[in-house]
């Protein structure tokens, strides 16, 4: 069920952010794709705190990422890291060149 819960949210041309709101490297995250201009339904940001499976998807999550922790950043289908990974990467400039490759920027 997390496997499912997980893969059916990853698309090749959205940014999916697994998260806990009261995390402050999810808020990072948060904080730096928003300030992109996304086109409609291509960012979402999933809160698992609510959810009865929450240890199962961060174990399914550390296994197909090598890290359990959140935030989960997919871009596309590619897992770019955490909260300071974002941030870096968009520090660097490379955040927005990620975006623009899979479509997913106005």
């Amino acid at each position: 069920m997390a496997q499912e819960f997980v893969t059916d949210r990853i698309k090749g041309d959205k940014v999916v952010v697994f998260l806990k709101p009261s995390c402050p490297y999810c808020v990072m995250a948060k904080d730096v794709l928003s300030k992109y201009g996304f086109k409609s339904g291509h960012l979402e940001f999933i809160d698992i705190t609510g959810q009865d499976d929450m240890s199962e998807i961060q174990d399914y999550l550390n296994k197909i990422t090598g890290a359990r922790t959140v935030p989960r950043v997919f871009i596309g289908k590619k897992c770019v890291g955490g909260g300071s990974d974002v941030k870096a990467l968009d520090n660097s400039g490379k955040l927005e060149g990620m975006l623009k490759s899979i479509g997913s920027l106005q």
